[in-house]
């Protein structure tokens, strides 16, 4: 089964060096072009549930100046292989749609792609 795209999007964030929280909604903003915005709580109970299955880790805490616990999270080699499983996944589906839209006359698979205004 394909993984929700909010979740997609925080493993792509986490594939490079570890983030905290607010790194994370900021970087799924900037990669979806505004377009999936994770509010704080969803953010932590998915990290909760992804940590549990072994797809991130902690990958260090630090206390902020206000006296707040700050972890940084990172992607666990487990969560690296579901992440390229999904990417490839993604590809295929997106080639396939493509390809029939090609088909049908419509845009070529060179055509950029619009952005939401």
């Amino acid at each position: 089964m394909s993984m929700q795209e909010p979740t997609f999007l925080v493993l792509t964030t986490l594939a490079g060096p570890p983030l905290h929280g607010y790194g994370i909604m900021q970087a799924v903003a900037e990669l979806s072009d505004g377009t999936v915005t994770i509010r704080p709580g969803t953010l932590y109970a998915a990290l909760d549930r992804l940590t549990g299955e072994g797809v991130v880790e902690v990958a260090r805490e630090e206390h902020t100046s206000g006296g707040r616990l700050r972890r940084y999270y990172q992607l666990t080699p487990h969560g690296s292989q579901m992440l390229h499983t999904e990417a490839q996944h993604r590809r295929r589906l997106a080639g396939i749609a493509v390809r029939r839209l090609s088909a049908l006359g419509g845009p070529s698979a060179t055509a950029p792609v619009p952005h939401p205004a």
